[in-house]
């Protein structure tokens, strides 16, 4: 398997290479150059494993590349790979397990260590690159920089944490974030590690991280990469999830082989929602993948009129990890469609002038595979009471607009498939926005997650038990046109244990 640049067919890495680098030099997504060679065996879906799933993905989408090397084959490989991201590392045995809920079912992804759907991937992200630096005889140090809108940062530190070779810098927007998921990116500890609040909004943050790939100057002997979805590597990981969920409806016997299933995804940057469009190409049989978006919905715009604007208000909602204007990964799904010159074309557009617009015959094509719809705070706010009211199911913000929206698109469209609507995040890592959703009071955050769990005796998730006095470790700030010089700092500093 050969991975090209969504801007540049001609740039072309090796598996292991584009997991290293994360963004191609041209400031490109790295994609496999086929899927033709990665087709999912369907016919022992049935009798695989959770981690058998995980390892036949990875080794069909890092086919051939030495990182996966092993006596046994590249199985065997990638299936040590996934032991060692996932053994003891989430609540029960199962990762994703599916709850049903009214017509549907919900695939709860947020049972690892940061409580977030980000740990299935950023639990294995640390062994690839690790076996990826083997593989290409890397001596390197490799810094890891991130941008995350609350979620993708404690998973990636929770996953690099003390990982030799690695240091991880994580960038997070002052506002909007929750108490509890900036709580747990300050408290983790780890020699390698170096968290940052920006003065800005989630986009900010990550167009600085891209800059800083693009225009920064390295020492000798470290080089970037990055743990976002932008980086192959950090997105491989989540299509396995979805052939779980199909399995698992088979199982208990709500669809047979060959039946179409939908997803219903809340999507911010576009990374989840694709890896479900993999698994498409990979021979998964989805119907409809539903994306959904809270108030700042240049997606669903997106997907209405092919008019990508994001010169539009910046909304701070009750689904903070969804409060993304630039949706990095859309990128990927332009390559598929319309080819590596065309994407490159729009890619300027949207540097330049904010914007820009597919052909009619383009849009035509994401539709046959896509429908889109978004909800506001206050329809947030009344899904979950709903929801807990009537099947005593308790949802996250970022649940509850999928849901909010699986609602409004199943009535217009009466489609009769198999639904599963990802869950992304545990309740109680937005607890205040639950607690005001079932009209109970609370004094602060902290306090709604207790009175969380003494309302509903909803387990609270271990890693978030007396999460309020942890200790803080990281305090810095920086302002968003100074990330470039705080990274040079970082990067040319031998120790950041001083």
């Amino acid at each position: 398997m050969l991975y090209l640049s969504t801007r540049n067919n001609k740039i072309s890495k090796t598996p292991s290479e584009a997991v290293l680098m994360g963004i191609a030099k041209d400031g490109g997504l790295y994609m496999p150059k086929s899927f033709d060679e990665a087709k999912f065996p369907m016919d022992e879906l049935q009798k695989m494993s959770n981690k058998e799933i995980s390892a036949r993905v990875i080794s069909l989408l890092f086919a051939g590349d030495k990182m996966l090397s092993d006596e046994n084959g590249e199985m065997a490989g990638a299936y040590k790979l996934v032991s060692k991201a996932y053994d003891n590392k989430f609540e029960g045995d199962d990762f994703a397990p599916l709850s049903k809920v009214e017509d549907a079912y919900v695939m709860e992804l947020y049972h690892g260590p940061t409580c977030a759907f980000k740990d299935v991937a950023l639990q294995l992200l640390p062994q690839l690159i690790s076996a990826a630096k083997k593989a290409t005889d890397m001596k390197d140090e490799i810094v890891i920089l991130t941008a995350t809108s609350g979620d993708t940062g404690s998973a990636a530190l929770s996953g690099f944490s003390n990982v030799e070779g690695v240091k991880i810098i994580v960038f997070y927007p002052r506002v909007g974030i929750s108490a509890v998921q900036e709580r747990q990116m300050v408290s983790v500890d780890g020699k390698n590690t170096c968290v940052c609040s920006v003065g800005g909004n989630f986009d900010d943050a990550q167009s600085g991280v891209k800059n800083i790939f693009a225009n920064l100057k390295l020492p000798e002997g470290v080089v970037l990469s990055s743990a976002n979805s932008i980086n192959i590597g950090r997105l491989a990981p989540q299509v396995a999830y979805y052939f779980k969920a199909y399995r698992d409806l088979m199982a208990n016997g709500e669809i047979k082989m060959g039946d179409k299933v939908n997803f219903v995804v809340p999507t911010g940057n576009f990374g989840d929602i694709l890896a479900g469009y993999f698994a498409k190409q990979m021979g998964l049989p989805v119907g409809k993948l539903v994306c959904a978006s809270n108030e700042n919905k240049v997606l669903t715009d997106f997907f209405e009129n092919g008019i990508y604007n994001k010169n539009r208000s910046f909304h701070i909602t009750k689904s903070p990890s969804m409060d993304i204007l630039i949706s990095s990964n859309l990128e990927r799904l332009l390559y598929m469609v319309c080819g590596s010159d065309k994407c490159a074309e729009y890619m300027a557009q949207l540097k330049e002038k904010g914007e820009y617009k597919l052909t009619s015959e383009e849009l035509s094509k994401i539709k046959s595979e896509f429908e889109a719809g978004y909800c506001d705070d206050n329809e947030t706010i009344d899904t979950i009471k709903e929801v807990y009211e009537s099947s005593k199911y308790l949802m996250d913000t970022h649940t509850a607009v999928a849901w909010s929206v699986y609602k409004k698109w199943l009535k217009e469209s009466g489609n009769k498939d198999k639904t599963v609507v990802l869950s992304t995040a545990s309740p109680y890592k937005f607890s205040n926005s639950v607690m005001n959703a079932l009209g109970k009071s609370y004094n602060g955050e902290f306090d709604a997650l207790k009175k969380l769990n003494k309302y509903t005796g909803a387990k609270i998730p271990d890693s978030l038990v007396d999460i309020e006095n942890k200790a803080i470790f990281h305090k810095v700030t920086v302002e968003k046109d100074d990330m470039m010089s705080f990274v040079d700092s970082m990067v040319n500093k031998k120790s950041w244990n001083d």
